[in-house]
């Protein structure tokens, strides 16, 4: 029986990298347009390291004043809770804004568990007033900021395809604080009566729905 014929390629070479530098396509940078140092993180399920989580522990432990971190998904793993701690304990800002609206009930419920433990460990939670928010965010002292679509939770630091923007220069900073100062204005602080005070079936529906972390 003949051998069929080789497939060919998805995609002509060219058209994997369709511009080069120099390229009179690509459009310039406008004058008086700042430099800014940034780096791009994409992550994924093949990394050979869990690139997501060792992102976040990094900036974490640079944090030296404050960690000003928006989330729609609190659900960190353990190395990112460490890390989160140890930086309460030197004294460090932490704070950490969430939805007071759910999308996923069990993400929901499992996210305000690990915002009880994260309250008893000295970070502070905010809860977004108008509901939903699904900004991730992330303020280092007043000198860097990423945005990206990572959010705090072990599907963005192992599971999913993910993209963060770290840039490290103050304009930018400053800007992304003055959009967290006024983000923070339509928040309410939460305590551990959310947790305490909530009926013992929901208490228990919380502790289930942590049991499922490792793939939340």
């Amino acid at each position: 029986m003949p051998l069929p014929p080789p497939v060919p390629p998805l995609e002509p070479p060219e058209l994997l990298h369709p511009f080069r530098p120099g390229d009179p396509r690509v459009p310039g940078r406008r004058p008086g347009t700042p430099d800014v140092r940034c780096q791009v993180i994409a992550t994924g399920p093949a990394d050979r390291q869990e690139t997501a989580s060792l992102f976040f522990v990094e900036a974490i432990n640079a944090a030296r004043h404050r960690v000003w971190i928006t989330t729609p998904y609190l659900i960190p793993d353990e190395a990112v809770f460490a890390a989160l701690r140890l930086a309460v304990m030197r004294g460090v800002d932490v704070r950490i804004m969430i939805p007071s609206r759910r999308d996923h009930f069990v993400v929901f419920e499992a996210s305000t568990r690990h915002a009880h433990d994260a309250l008893k460990a000295g970070i502070r939670i905010y809860r977004y007033r108008p509901g939903f928010l699904h900004q991730k965010v992330m303020l280092i002292d007043d000198r860097a900021a990423s945005v990206g679509t990572a959010n705090l939770d072990n599907r963005s630091f192992r599971l999913n395809f993910e993209m963060i923007v770290l840039a490290v220069d103050r304009d930018f900073a400053g800007k992304v604080e003055a959009m967290l100062v006024e983000d923070f204005a339509h928040c309410f602080e939460i305590d551990a009566s959310e947790y305490t005070r909530a009926p013992a079936w929901r208490r228990l529906t919380m502790t289930i729905a942590r049991l499922f972390s490792p793939i939340l």
